[in-house]
């Protein structure tokens, strides 16, 4: 079996239209997800690109494959997706972004398809490239299976968007407008009238009480500084905002589009398990945040649909707790190519039988700030319970109940009331560090 991995960057899981969105259209993810199994409780397991990625390919948590932030690389004696499909005789070839730096030209297994000596560029600009690129492969005859990863660079460019505005009074630095003369090269051609403008979320609002933790990653001017470039910004601000955000991700799926068309061109649907993903998701204005690096639903909780006809059934999963460190294991089942210990989990059989139980509970990892790794945070999914916990600051700790708000608006760890419910999430968490060795420590006063 051929596997088809296409990830694209920054897609949160209600950036497509077939979950209910009516602010955006996204025809050819819908496709793809009416063909096969879309699980619509998946997370990243961890909200910013390197991280994300790394354990994508690995299928093993950041603290155990060496990329807590950006910049880092996987360890070298950790298998990648891409060595264990290539030593199982699969040609592997790999298209787009990575972010994973110091693993050599061939990006860990990966033949690239594009000249990795010249930057892709922006998402804009790259992706249609990126297609390309995927398109020639899959043209071409072959006499071997094949693992192909098409990663788009949309709606990433979100990020750029969000840096054209104006600096804030007080935020302005050398860096800070370094970033905003580069995103001001962009041109968007975005022009919406205020009538076509999306409406804000219901959980627009700032808690006033939010963990200090969160406060103080809205004032970081460096790795993920987004958030301090909208300060100023009005509600229309915000509004023209998700109305860029949804624009980047429709044109992203023009692109797998036109990679599936050619696939199902050539005559290689029926033998190809398609995957379709996204590293992490996107604020889209919740909490007032914007981009990634952060704990909340939107950055965490992205897209996941597998797709083969004749072997994935039709349907949608709103129960299975997945994470992106499951994607590894499975594509290696499906392929019958065997799979090195890892972390994640085998989703086939709950693809086949729904009532399978993935996990009982999930865990995520965000690293904030590279100058600054002991500034961590952890998050455990339970079927109906969110639990965060912080490493410093005040109101370290977060529960909210996902079942019954969904825009996790009210921080139920606060007080004594559900005190008891936040003391077993927190021992959940606890065992399921030990569990994978991770030596994060809730915080002192906790």
């Amino acid at each position: 079996m051929n596997i088809l991995l296409i990830i694209t960057d920054q897609q949160s899981n209600r950036a497509l239209s077939c979950t209910g969105n009516p602010w955006l259209n996204t025809p050819n993810m819908d496709a793809l997800a009416a063909s096969g199994t879309r699980f619509t409780k998946s997370y990243c397991a961890s909200p910013v690109c390197g991280p994300s990625r790394a354990c994508i390919a690995t299928g093993r948590m950041p603290h155990e494959n060496g990329v807590l932030v950006n910049g880092m690389s996987i360890h070298d004696d950790m298998p990648t997706m891409g060595e264990i499909f290539r030593d199982a005789g699969y040609r592997t070839a790999w298209t787009g972004r990575w972010c994973v730096p110091g693993n050599g030209p061939d990006i860990r297994g990966f033949d690239c398809l594009h000249d990795i000596s010249q930057p892709l560029g922006r998402g804009i600009y790259a992706d249609n490239h990126v297609a390309d690129c995927a398109i020639d492969f899959l043209e071409k005859d072959h006499d071997q299976p094949f693992l192909l990863g098409v990663s788009l660079c949309n709606p990433h460019d979100i990020c750029y968007w969000v840096m054209q505005q104006s600096i804030p009074e007080g935020v302005v630095d050398g860096e800070m407008e370094r970033l905003k003369q580069t995103a001001d090269s962009l041109d968007f051609g975005f022009d919406p009238s205020e009538s076509d403008l999306p409406l804000l979320p219901d959980n627009f609002a700032i808690d006033p009480l939010e963990p200090a933790f969160i406060s103080k990653c809205r004032k970081r001017r460096h790795y993920g500084q987004e958030p301090a470039f909208t300060w100023d910004w009005d509600d229309l601000t915000w509004r023209r905002y998700l109305y860029a955000y949804y624009r980047l991700t429709e044109r992203v799926d023009v692109q797998i589009g036109r990679v599936m068309s050619v696939l199902a061109d050539s005559g290689l649907q029926e033998d190809t398990l398609v995957v379709l993903s996204s590293d992490h998701g996107e604020g889209m204005a919740s909490h007032h945040w914007v981009v990634k690096l952060g704990l909340y639903e939107e950055p965490m909780r992205v897209p996941l649909i597998f797709s083969s006809p004749g072997s994935i059934p039709e349907q949608v999963d709103t129960a299975s707790l997945t994470s992106s460190i499951d994607i590894l294991p499975t594509v290696c089942d499906y392929a019958e190519v065997d799979c090195p210990p890892v972390t994640g989990t085998r989703l086939r059989p709950v693809i086949s039988d729904p009532k399978w139980v993935v996990r009982d509970a999930l865990v995520a990892q965000l690293h904030p700030d590279p100058k600054n790794l002991d500034m961590q945070g952890r998050m455990l999914r339970t079927q109906r319970y969110k639990y965060t916990a912080f490493s410093e600051g005040t109101n370290p700790e977060q529960l909210f109940d996902i079942q019954e708000d969904p825009g996790e608006t009210t921080n139920l760890a606060l007080g004594d009331s559900h005190s008891n419910l936040t003391r077993d999430h927190r021992q959940m968490l606890t065992e399921a560090l030990a569990q994978s060795a991770d030596h994060f420590e809730l915080p002192s006063t906790v």
